[in-house]
């Protein structure tokens, strides 16, 4: 099963590397393009048709430098020697004769000793180096071997084979995908088997505190209530849970800007989720109508007079392809409430991520952020299933902040009671965006070779074929020119890296949410080998909890979204990841600066990546710390970016002196 944040891209007749999307099934529109050189954040009419809106150098490795300053100087001191030699064999001999032959003899001697002795120098020092690389490999294994009653070295299990074995074999001895960063993961299982005994960095689980302090208050009105009277919005979303939520939001704005009454919601059915979950499965009806009566008038069905008419003959259905992305307010104050007023009705049909974020009036932006951080609330169903897996994250909830009390409703208060007393444990949550849409669409390689090549070339014949298309017509960048440049998803490996250079220990509690990962267990043997206590919402809830929630993908994404939400730290491995995106700026709304989020910068981290052959783990631990914390600082929500992912900006939260 794909990943459920996300939202199929339709096959562009115009191909280039421009007009593609960026991610499959929906990006956040902040991503930027996955070929391009550059981001922008203009909006740019769609390329998939012409609608009646349109007009026309690596770090030398540690061993080799130290041979490099030791040869010569062992060289030098062999030879002063033997001209010290050979200066007073000239001295005694006078020269010539027979005692000079004798002379030349010995010294052709203590030659080729001088030099039998040098080489065993050499290949004695690289056979320390091999052994101690090798031991450095796998200590954790050998300290449990040795000290199998050690109460102390609790790293892996003697019945578990070796690490390197786990990642490098698949079942029956066949190579399943190939495990970059072998060097690496074995530097990490040392430094976390003796990180045990030290503290965990001081601001691992902080916020970096800024200068201005901000509080929440979207919720807060300025404007008459209105009537409605131009007309109907109906709204038809696509993708998964978290781009219908960006589009109901933007449908919210429309309704407003354009005085029109909005008709509930509805979700249009995805050959790839394959869930048929409408608005009322996931989300609070009443309470959504009820929240933002003072705003727009919101009904569940369109009135009986205009139920029978034929929107499509009338020319009131309006597709995502006849609206560029991120449209400004006055595209639908120009196009579309002119069709509105003359119809009565407007029906946008796969409707998304279609109003800008700039230039938008400051009450219809601060209505967005009322929408996503208020008026929508998760249906009791799955607040109460939500609760029992944050409950068993941390040990029983031990407080009930604004964040869990919109979460989770009143079971936040009730499990509250419930909980025995123990002391609560953090955990973190982890999004690993792996799953094999995104690893084809990158059209990067991961290390599989031919074979993984070949089964990402076949899924993308299938499910992209303006990529394979393109692919075959075109020169596209290099795989390796794309991880270059940080277009391609992070893998398990590289996630469970950063996180131990983190300084995130060994027993931490960690919960991973995503779809299916590509390359299955053999892909995710380094993460759990490393980081044993891992959770998902399949591990933590019984087959009797969770079969409610079966074969509806955007219902199990939504327990996703609670725990990470709720997360005493969150890591993302795709920053385009629509829900990440969204969690991120929800934990910014509510956390009141307590919730750190990792948001990794790709290309920063390729290049200290390009360097696993050589580079030192203190190197590696340093560079990668200094990275994230440059990422982890929240700022103001820059222009043209998402308000749902930044909303520390005045219209969705207010600052305190």
């Amino acid at each position: 099963m794909a990943s459920a944040d996300a939202a199929q891209p339709s096959p562009s007749p115009s191909l280039s590397l421009d007009s593609l999307p960026t991610t499959p099934r929906g990006r956040a529109a902040s991503s930027g393009p996955a070929f391009g050189f550059g981001s922008s954040h203009s909006p740019s009419p769609s390329p998939l048709s012409l609608s009646r809106f349109s007009s026309s150098r690596g770090a030398p490795d540690s061993c080799g430098g130290w041979w490099r300053t030791s040869l010569p100087r062992l060289r030098s001191l062999l030879g002063s020697r033997g001209g010290d030699r050979r200066l007073r064999r000239k001295r005694v001999v006078g020269g010539g004769g027979v005692g000079a032959a004798a002379g030349s003899k010995g010294w052709h001697r203590r030659r080729t000793r001088g030099i039998v002795i040098w080489g065993g120098v050499v290949v004695f020092f690289f056979l320390m180096n091999w052994w101690m690389f090798s031991r450095l490999q796998d200590t954790p294994i050998r300290l449990l071997r040795r000290n199998p009653g050690s109460s102390n070295v609790s790293v892996v299990s003697l019945s578990r084979p070796s690490i390197l074995e786990k990642w490098n074999i698949y079942g029956n001895g066949q190579r399943s995908t190939g495990v970059m960063f072998s060097r690496l993961l074995g530097l990490a299982a040392h430094a976390l088997a003796e990180a045990d005994s030290r503290p965990e960095p001081q601001d691992l689980w902080q916020e970096p505190i800024g200068p201005t302090t901000w509080k929440r208050c979207a919720d807060e009105r300025n404007w008459e209530r209105c009537d409605g009277h131009n007309g109907y919005i109906i709204v038809s979303a696509n993708g998964g849970i978290n781009q219908q939520r960006v589009a109901i939001c933007n449908a919210v704005a429309i309704a407003r800007l354009l005085n029109s009454t909005l008709v509930l919601p509805q979700f249009l059915y995805s050959s790839v989720w394959r869930d048929k979950s409408q608005f009322g499965d996931i989300y609070q009806e009443e309470h959504f109508i009820n929240y933002l009566k003072d705003d727009i008038p919101i009904v569940k069905a369109l009135p009986s007079e205009l139920q029978s008419l034929d929107l499509e003959a009338i020319g009131s259905i309006v597709t995502d392809a006849e609206i560029m992305k991120e449209a400004k307010p006055s595209f639908y104050l120009n196009k579309i409430l002119p069709i509105l007023l003359k119809n009565r009705v407007v029906h946008f049909v796969g409707y998304g991520n279609r109003l800008a974020f700039d230039p938008v009036p400051f009450e219809l932006q601060r209505l967005r952020c009322r929408c996503n951080f208020h008026a929508l609330r998760f249906v009791e169903k799955i607040q109460e299933t939500g609760a029992l897996l944050i409950q068993r994250m941390c040990h029983h909830v031990s407080h009930s902040g604004p964040l869990e009390h919109n979460l989770l409703g009143s079971f936040a208060e009730k499990l509250t009671m419930k909980g025995k007393k123990i002391v609560p444990s953090r955990y973190l949550a982890v999004h690993l965006r792996f799953e094999i849409d995104m690893a084809a669409y990158s059209m990067c390689h991961f290390g599989g070779g031919k074979d993984e090549e070949d089964d990402l070339e076949a899924y993308r014949a299938v499910h992209f074929p303006a990529l394979t298309l393109l692919k075959n017509t075109t020169k596209v960048p290099s795989a390796a020119f794309l991880r270059s440049e940080g277009k391609c998803p992070l893998t398990p490996e590289e996630a469970v890296l950063m996180l131990a250079s983190l300084g995130f220990k060994r027993k931490t509690s960690i919960y991973v949410a995503g779809a299916q990962i590509y390359g299955g267990k053999l892909r995710m043997a380094a993460i759990n080998s490393l980081y044993p206590n891992l959770a998902t919402k399949e591990s933590l809830l019984s087959s009797s909890e969770i079969e409610p929630f079966r074969n509806f993908s955007s219902q199990l994404a939504a327990l996703d979204f609670i725990v990470c939400a709720a997360a005493d730290a969150f890591a993302m491995t795709d920053s385009g990841s629509q829900l990440s995106a969204l969690v991120s700026g929800y934990r910014m709304y509510y956390g009141g600066g307590n919730l750190p989020t990792i948001r990794p910068n790709k290309r920063r981290l390729a290049s200290i990546f390009l360097k696993n052959s050589t580079i030192e783990w203190k190197e590696f631990e340093d560079r990668v710390r200094k990275t994230i914390k440059q990422t982890k600082q929240i700022h103001e929500r820059p222009i043209a970016r998402s308000i749902y992912r930044h909303p520390r900006s005045p219209e969705c939260m207010c600052t305190v002196e």
